[in-house]
């Protein structure tokens, strides 16, 4: 990830509009090789966040859930890095205890990409997914607190954080 993009920090955003453009910040920072993870619960916004990366790394084609179709690539439009975006619970199974080869996984759904020349987003990915590189970004997605607060809220709060 290029020095541009802060390595931690918390962020509320307010709506899905607000969320795919701070992500599109981090996509324009991020580089061959990176491995983000998102985590949070269902309807969070893990994949509106990651419509907002592909936007900001300047990739083709829809972003949709990849829970369908365990992973997708997203072809660079600038020579840039791949967008490879993966629902890692359903690519590695449900037991957090079983064995998981995460890279032979992805290698498996042949891919048709080089995994060190493109971005990999895991939805789910924590616990998995980082065994593919020494340093990963691991974003995580708070809706109950805004809508604790108010339950009209389509806010989240987003904190993020490069882990070693």
């Amino acid at each position: 990830m290029k020095s541009t993009f802060p390595t931690s920090g918390t962020t509320r955003l307010e709506t899905a509009a607000d969320t795919r453009a701070f992500a599109a910040e981090l996509g324009a920072a991020l580089e061959a090789g990176d491995v983000v993870i998102l985590d949070g619960p269902l309807g969070a916004g893990k994949t509106t966040f990651t419509q907002g990366l592909a936007e900001g790394m300047k990739v083709k084609g829809r972003v949709t859930s990849p829970t369908f179709v365990i992973a997708r690539v997203h072809r660079s439009l600038t020579g840039g890095p791949d967008l490879i975006h993966v629902d890692a619970y359903r690519l590695f199974g449900e037991d957090p205890d079983a064995e998981v080869d995460a890279l032979g996984a992805l290698d498996s759904l042949d891919l048709d990409t080089e995994l060190d020349d493109a971005v990999i987003v895991a939805e789910w990915g924590g616990g998995l997914v980082e065994q593919l590189a020494d340093t990963w970004l691991e974003v995580t997605f708070d809706r109950e607190t805004a809508v604790r607060e108010d339950p009209e809220s389509e806010a989240r709060i987003l904190s993020w954080r490069l882990r070693r």
